[in-house]
């Protein structure tokens, strides 16, 4: 009978390496500005919202310990409105393996200035699709999706999609919520139009360069690096159109914050001629950031 028993559980056991949630996701809280707090508190939230992430089935598939995808949020909370409720910001980044390689390539990277939530220690973390109950679950589940949504985007052509549009479900009904970041007329950079602009097919440029830049490009750099420089260059080219339609787009920062020491990287190692097209699309694309693209230049050709 012990034989049986021990049979079972180490069934159950291999069943959990086997199989994984989605996420493999860091939680790091901070509070140093909130003075006088008990502290416990803080690391209380942090173990409950690491295991809200980690340990919920965000989707129906089956993942692998090793598919689970990297991310992080930090959260920085910079006053205590009342014993349960707190605000600051928090910084959310999710990051992907390339192909044949132990390089990460940063997906995402986004930080949210309105962060505005209750928490109750001990209390149980719970979230509902359908309801805006919860505004500290909505947002982590907001950028769950978000999050999977990117992944899923990057391995095939708006893979993402679900994901997306269940973001989106999370942003309609919060529309009666008195927290800020989820109404259009609040801002032009926060959940509701990082979702819309992610949706809206007057910006698929955005979501077919995700696709062509990581499973076209990244993926076959290690074999076949010209190749893969080539297909992210031609995937900038989507990235100018969305940019020509409407500069100001959010959509349009969120990749540049995630990806613009990556392509001073990947095209500083280029040909003279694929170098100066491809300054030329991120100076215009991104300005902000031309000081970083002039090391493509200056960097040595082959």
């Amino acid at each position: 009978m012990k034989r049986i028993y021990l049979f079972f559980a180490l069934i159950f056991v291999a069943q959990g390496i086997l199989f994984a949630q989605e996420l493999r996701c860091n939680i790091s809280i901070s509070a140093q500005k909130i003075q006088g707090a008990n502290r416990t508190v803080f690391e209380t939230m942090q173990s409950d919202l690491y295991e809200f992430m980690n340990n919920r089935k965000w989707t129906d598939q089956k993942f692998a310990m090793d598919e689970r995808i990297e991310c992080s949020f930090f959260i920085n909370l910079d006053e205590q409105i009342s014993s349960d409720e707190f605000k600051g910001t928090i910084q959310v980044q999710a990051r992907r393996p390339v192909f044949n390689s132990s390089y990460e390539t940063i997906l995402l990277n986004v930080k949210d200035n309105d962060f505005d939530a209750k928490y109750i220690e001990y209390q149980t973390m719970e979230f509902n699709e359908t309801s805006n109950k919860d505004n500290l679950t909505n947002i982590l589940a907001y950028y769950a999706y978000i999050i999977l949504g990117m992944d899923y985007d990057s391995f095939s052509p708006e893979g993402g999609t679900e994901f997306f549009q269940k973001a989106q479900t999370i942003v309609n009904n919060s529309q009666s919520a008195r927290e800020k970041g989820w109404k259009a007329y609040e801002s032009e950079r926060n959940r509701y139009w990082l979702v819309e602009n992610i949706l809206n097919k007057s910006y698929s440029g955005f979501r077919s360069t995700t696709y062509q830049y990581h499973r076209q490009g990244l993926d076959i750099m290690y074999d076949k690096s010209p190749e893969g420089r080539a297909a992210i260059a031609e995937s900038l080219k989507s990235i100018q159109k969305v940019f020509r339609s409407r500069p100001s787009l959010y959509i349009l920062q969120v990749f540049f914050d995630a990806k613009s020491d990556e392509l001073v990287n990947v095209f500083s190692k280029s040909f003279p001629d694929e170098k100066n097209r491809v300054s030329v699309i991120l100076n215009e694309c991104d300005p902000s950031n031309g000081s970083k693209y002039e090391k493509i230049l200056k960097s040595e050709s082959f």
